[in-house]
């Protein structure tokens, strides 16, 4: 029997609802590309490729692997392209995971989720899937990609694009008037988008009213599982974009709050991860994403970071709660929900091929959602993903699991908290070129802020919240810090190249 867990960093976090590594995603807004803002940011962003030792490109082999395969899938006997499915993601998207249909099923709803099938393309061992082992995820930050596929499948043939042909894995998942799960099965089956759907447009178009039956009933399911969600304990993260303007070499940054479209399309997602854990623990066989209860001393900490950012927090409210609460439109807000991401701590991966007990069977819950779950809905971005679908298709069809699977399953934890350990570097190396970017100019400035962490060795190292811009930073002083204290502190570091920000508090000054 085997069960092999493994923990990520503190710092690696999960997108709202779709469970990716990189959590702080950093757009690019008005930057002319001749600016002298946009030159140092690509600058800044190769030196750190260079510097984990990523890149975009793929080697030849891998390439041709890819062309080779996306010209001749393996195309399921199942035909589903009768299902008026759609997808929909951030402008500009292609590497497409999913498409839904939501109808109504007597009185509850049936949910059609498609799920792009990544090994009707990749054989085990071959050139793509040692590539796809070794990489894990695909890395964002500020508008650049490190694929984990090479475009020829990710961003084309195994992207479920609009009005083609594609192989899927197809979820069936029935729910009752609240919402509940009352069944759920996958299969593999042939499926065509229907149309190719942002976030911007599809809340619109609900707003207006104009939306399509499915994409209404996508609001109405959405809602009751985000009140599901509440009532059972869980927290969702709505974590905002933030956008990097530039004025000359001025950099500013700003935050995008998640629309609720956003929200409501995640709850498909995890809908079909509880789906996904269900049918592998109860097959005692499968890999779930995993997340011990949060450490009192984080909540304590996120405490003094609402203070610092002006945030009331009554003391008899939960941190579920008090989340819930945040208005991800109001930039402090929006610095919160940031800030909250340090409660994943510990977030990581379990293993099994038998069912788990003892201390195992402990570990299996996600704290954050209150629920046992799995990464099934990424496959194109995640390593993982594949290979827990792979095994719901042999739950669901009662055969046994792929050899290919079973063999890689024990090792899976560990490559996957390799792959996020490099994610986490990648996200905090961006954010913190960014945030220099943002304070280049402005040494030698005083920011308002609290002192949310202590160095409890010395006492004279920390962490800084700073008000306005709202950003964390390393903190200093000769004679010690005040834990919890509103302070005037004085920016004494931004380097650019070096991606570095440092303030000292000088009591009195």
């Amino acid at each position: 029997m085997i069960v092999r867990a493994t923990t990520c960093p503190a710092r690696a976090s999960w997108r709202y609802g779709s469970g990716m590594a990189s959590s702080r995603v950093v757009h690019v807004g008005d930057v002319p590309s001749h600016s002298v803002a946009a030159q140092t940011l690509r600058e800044g962003i190769a030196a750190i490729q260079t510097e984990l030792q990523v890149t975009p490109a793929f080697p030849p082999e891998v390439e041709h692997a890819a062309a080779e395969a996306a010209a001749r899938p393996r195309l399921p006997e199942l035909d589903r392209t009768d299902l008026p499915l759609v997808t929909i993601d951030p402008p500009g998207s292609l590497d497409l995971d999913q498409a839904l249909h939501i109808a109504r099923d007597q009185d509850g709803y049936v949910v059609s989720y498609a799920i792009a099938d990544v090994a009707a393309f990749v054989a085990p061992g071959d050139p793509i899937d040692l590539e796809a082992n070794r990489r894990g995820l695909t890395l964002y930050g500020a508008d650049s990609k490190v694929p984990l596929h090479p475009k020829a499948i990710s961003e084309d043939a195994g992207s479920l694009l609009p009005d083609r042909i594609r192989p899927a894995l197809l979820w069936t998942i029935r729910l009752d008037s609240s919402g509940g799960t009352t069944d759920a099965r996958v299969e593999r089956a042939r499926v065509v988008s229907r149309a190719k759907l942002d976030y911007p447009g599809v809340q619109r178009a609900i707003d207006e009213d104009t939306a399509s039956a499915s994409l209404q009933l996508l609001k109405e399911v959405g809602e009751l599982r985000l009140a599901a969600e509440a009532a059972r304990g869980g927290v969702s993260l709505p974590l905002p974009d933030q956008t990097i303007d530039a004025d000359g070499d001025h950099w500013t940054l700003s935050y995008r709050a998640l629309l609720p479209v956003e929200q409501w399309n995640a709850q498909i997602s995890l809908l079909a991860g509880f789906a996904a854990a269900r049918m592998m623990t109860g097959a005692g066989i499968g890999v779930l994403r995993t997340l011990p209860p949060a450490d009192p001393r984080d909540v304590d900490r996120l405490r003094r970071t609402a203070e610092a950012l002006r945030i009331e927090w009554p003391a008899a409210e939960d941190y579920p709660a008090f989340i819930r609460a945040l208005d991800p439109e109001r930039p402090a807000h929006a610095a919160m929900v940031v800030a909250c991401t340090r409660l994943l701590r510990g977030s990581g991966y379990l293993a099994f091929d038998a069912p788990p007990v003892g201390p195992a069977a402990v570990t299996l819950g996600h704290a954050g959602l209150a629920s046992e779950y799995a990464h099934v809905t990424a496959p194109l971005r995640r390593l993982i993903d594949r290979y827990a679908g792979e095994i719901c298709v042999a739950v669901c069809g009662d055969v046994p699991v792929p050899d290919w699977v079973t063999e890689r399953l024990p090792d899976l934890p560990e490559a996957m908290r390799a792959s996020s350990r490099v994610a986490s570097r990648y996200e905090n190396a961006i954010v913190d070129l960014v945030e220099a970017g943002v304070l280049a100019g402005r040494v030698g400035e005083s920011f308002a802020g609290v002192i949310v962490d202590v160095d409890t060795k010395t006492g004279r190292a920390g962490t800084v919240t700073v008000e306005e811009p709202a950003i964390e930073a390393k903190v200093t002083a000769e004679a010690g810090l005040p834990l919890g204290e509103e302070v005037a502190v004085e920016l004494t570091v931004a380097d650019v190249a070096a991606r570095r920000i440092r303030f000292e508090y000088r009591p009195g000054s």
